[in-house]
């Protein structure tokens, strides 16, 4: 048998999972401080505070005040890993994949309505939007490719050019919908509208 076959993952120490604790009370004292305060009016020591650590902690996990949106933006790639996973996104059919995709980024922003809106504003004022990585570009991407393999969608595209389109109109609504008190426009419904009308262009034509 092969030995690597058998190896499993060591359990995590007691001093790592103090670490995650204290790094995980450190990310939820900054957050719920940008909602009740907003991104700039929140400071490192308010922070340390709230966490119940010293200042110089909070350097120990995080090199800066805006390395928390960095952690939070982790946080919700996961989160849209796992939601594909469960609702089975990655199933035959480019299109049904496309508006699942669409619907679990619409309920992640949805399940913390403010949260998502102080962290967008935490995020542009920090410069994210240049620096950002294509995460959602990319997962778009390959299920445009996939499309396109399959006939589904139309061969002359470029996955990663549509991938982009895709990713940008998806932030444009998101924006949009965050920046109402209280976000009373329909995300979900204004998501799929942009869709569809992108998909009535990108299907491939039926042949006879």
């Amino acid at each position: 048998m092969d030995a690597r076959a058998t190896t499993t993952t060591p359990p995590v120490g007691r001093r790592e999972r103090n670490k995650q604790r204290v790094r995980e009370r450190l990310y939820m004292a900054a957050v719920e401080l940008f909602v009740e305060k907003g991104y700039d009016q929140t400071s490192i020591d308010e922070i340390a505070e709230r966490a119940d650590v010293a200042r110089g902690t909070f350097f120990n996990y995080f090199q800066r005040k805006e390395d928390i949106i960095g952690a939070w933006g982790e946080r919700r790639r996961a989160a849209l890993v796992t939601g594909l996973e469960e609702s089975g996104a990655f199933t035959p059919g480019s299109i049904a994949r496309l508006q699942q995709c669409m619907a679990v980024l619409v309920r992640i922003n949805q399940e913390e309505p403010r949260l998502t809106t102080a962290m967008l504003t935490a995020w542009v004022k920090a410069g994210r939007p240049i620096l950002e990585e294509p995460y959602v570009a990319e997962v778009f991407a390959s299920i445009v490719d996939s499309g396109m393999v399959q006939g589904e969608l139309n061969p002359g595209m470029s996955p990663i050019g549509v991938g982009n389109v895709l990713r940008d109109v998806y932030l444009g609504a998101l924006y949009r919908w965050a920046s109402q008190s209280p976000n009373t426009t329909p995300l979900a419904e204004e998501l799929q509208q942009i869709l569809q009308l992108l998909l009535d262009g990108m299907t491939a034509p039926k042949t006879p």
